[in-house]
């Protein structure tokens, strides 16, 4: 309540003082102007001038006050309010005009004479300048408070001094972001905005001097606001923004898919970090493959099924079938489709893929146009310990699918594999080499086109280390990192689904899409940048801990045999793999073996596999061991 009442008088106070300071401004401007036009003689009489000088007083005020100017909220006030006030200043003067033009014909001649159009033309620029000077003061006034925080604010650092960094700072010296913050200090690249002033807080130097100029005014945390900044730049600026171990957060618009994200400030992810160019793939190659077709998604509730059935739905498909054997993710995903796209024709079908005969019944069923099989076991760790549930659900699970899609007619299969296919040393790598070969199998005999997706890590999925990182971070330590040595490839869900889409729209039978994902990132970096961008000191306030290497997990992953080749499409960044010879009687024997001895779980299971895939070795491997991304041109 006394706050309240605190705000209500400081208003009032502000209100009563401009209104003072503009009936000075009116009688200082009138008797300034006649006496600057005194000079010049004319036949204009200067008494009426003087005698209409109360009444132009209050139709001033009176014009101020139908235009907010005394109910305007000065310290945020902007180009508005001060058109506003200029057009009633024009009001003002044109009515101080016709009233000297009546007190003239009234009071007829005086002594002294003024000319006419330039008392006129004086007073309106004196009063615009008188009026508007108060004003600008309680607003410099405002700007300048923001750069002295008081005992319990937040010295806030605004990078950029652009368009988004003025709302940026507004918003936050409004409370309405961070509560309890104030812009502190401004950091732009542009040698012209040095020195200078926006929403009165000061422009302090470039991107390099960020350490420096945060200690200087002891900056608590950093937001990002350069709505045009390009992915390796701001890459470039968290890098230096680590050095100093504060808080970093970016403001809305500032990245790709933001804008369905809200308002308010975003935390820096991954794909900050990463600085890769987005991918882009030729939207109107999709569309034609989609638009007006049946397509189906199987695992489509989990983070890749997901997010493929988000894609098609935006190129209106004729009918969308999400068939997942988890409820749960299957109910959410068909809600936001629903919410969405409220006309797609949308099927939600419970089913599993190791169920032959439920496949052959829906794909008979819906005759899909396209197939994009997502449903896998991908947990490298856990399907180390369940051998056999890989085998049964990846393997098996491709063959039902790949099966099912060429005895209805489907017209393409997509299947999503991994880089973990590639000198698999684990389980789960290894089934998904045997799917790859398992498609090319098929395809040989059937009228259904099929291809295979290859890529690494994707953001965002489930079981993704970044989560995992934050989680660790929010609950004060350890961040866990299991070889200081291991690296990653990394791609966001978008960006690998849209690759997927892409194999769907243009697959040639067997072939097998590989994403160059750039550079490899190293996991312990990664983990050092997001606590340091966090607010925190790597191995002092957030410790750092290395667990060994998983079961199966290898330090580089690779995303093509060194056997395979490459071969260019139209996109630079996605490369064709020639397919693998392998003897496919001897192939389908083997699996027909696989089959019966995933069922009994034998401790041979492993071997069996290298039996299949040549280049399978199970077991960790070191960086000595593996090829790293020399398979890759260009690197």
């Amino acid at each position: 309540m006394k706050k309240l009442t605190a705000t209500l008088n400081s208003l009032r106070t502000e209100k009563n003082f401009f209104l003072l300071w503009d009936i000075l401004s009116v009688t200082a401007a009138s008797l300034t102007a006649a006496a600057i036009c005194m000079i010049t003689p004319d036949t204009y009489r200067t008494s009426p001038v003087l005698r209409s000088i109360p009444l132009t007083i209050l139709t001033t005020v009176l014009f101020f006050m139908a235009f907010r100017m005394y109910s305007a909220v000065w310290a945020y006030a902007s180009l508005p309010e001060f058109f506003l006030l200029v057009f009633a200043s024009v009001l003002s003067v044109s009515t101080a005009l016709v009233f000297s033009s009546v007190f003239d014909a009234v009071y007829g001649s005086a002594q002294l004479t003024v000319p006419m159009p330039a008392f006129y033309v004086v007073f309106f620029f004196l009063l615009v300048i008188l009026t508007l000077t108060a004003r600008f003061a309680v607003r410099l006034r405002s700007g300048l408070g923001a750069t002295v925080p008081t005992v319990n604010s937040i010295p806030v650092m605004v990078i950029g001094a652009g368009s988004g960094g003025s709302v940026l700072i507004r918003e936050l010296n409004s409370g309405k972001l961070i509560k309890g913050a104030k812009a502190i200090c401004v950091i732009d690249d542009d040698i012209k905005k040095q020195g200078k002033f926006i929403q009165g807080v000061p422009i302090v130097g470039r991107c390099e001097n960020i350490p420096k100029a945060a200690e200087k005014y002891s900056v608590k945390e950093i937001v990002i606001a350069i709505p045009s900044l390009t992915a390796g730049r701001r890459r470039d600026i968290l890098g230096i923004c680590s050095e100093t171990s504060l808080r970093v957060r970016i403001m809305p618009g500032v990245s790709p898919r933001e804008a369905s994200e809200g308002s308010g400030l975003r935390e820096v992810n991954i794909a900050d970090l990463l600085g890769r160019k987005q991918i882009r793939t030729p939207a109107a190659g999709i569309a034609a493959s989609v638009n007006g077709k049946t397509v189906l998604v199987t695992g489509g509730g989990g983070s890749i099924g997901s997010e493929i059935c988000r894609q098609v739905a935006g190129y209106a498909p004729k009918k969308l079938i999400l068939l997942d054997i988890y409820e749960n993710n299957a109910y959410e995903t068909e809600q936001q489709l629903k919410r969405k796209y409220p006309e797609l024709d949308l099927e939600v079908i419970i089913a599993s893929v190791r169920d032959r005969r439920r496949l052959y019944s829906v794909f008979s069923r819906f005759r899909p146009d396209i197939i994009y099989h997502a449903a896998a076991h991908k947990h490298v760790p856990l399907m180390e310990k369940s051998p056999c549930e890989a085998i049964k659900n990846n393997v098996f699970g491709t063959l039902n699918a790949a099966l099912a899609a060429s005895s209805a007619g489907v017209g393409k299969f997509v299947l999503i594999s991994s880089d973990k296919a590639v000198n698999p040393t684990n389980i789960m790598g290894a089934t998904k080499r045997i799917c790859e070969m398992i498609i090319q199998t098929v395809g040989k005999d059937s009228g259904t086109d099929f291809a295979a997706v290859r890529f690494g890590n994707v953001l965002g999925s489930n079981g993704s280390v970044i989560p995992l990182f934050r989680r660790q971070i929010a609950d004060g330590g350890p961040v866990t990192v299991t070889h200081p040595d291991i690296i990653r490839y990394f791609m966001t869900v978008e960006e690998a689904v849209s690759l997927v889409l892409t194999a769907g729209a243009f697959a040639g039978n067997g072939e097998i899409y590989v994403l160059d994902m750039g550079k490899p990132v190293k996991i312990y970096d990664l983990a050092v940048k997001l606590i340091k961008l966090s607010g925190y000191m790597p191995n002092t306030d957030i410790k750092i801990e290395f667990t060994g290497l998983r079961p199966g997990e290898k330090l580089y992953e690779e995303l093509l045999m060194s056997e395979e080749g490459l071969k260019k499409t139209e996109n630079e960044l996605i490369f064709i793999g020639k397919p693998v010879g392998f003897d496919v009687v001897k192939f389908r024997e083997q699996l027909e073996e696989l089959g019966k001895a995933a069922e009994t779980e034998p401790e041979n299971i492993c071997q069996l596999i290298a039996e299949i895939v040549p280049t399978y070795r199970p077991g960790s491997v070191t960086a000595t061991e593996s090829a790293g991304s020399e398979n890759f041109p260009g690197r």
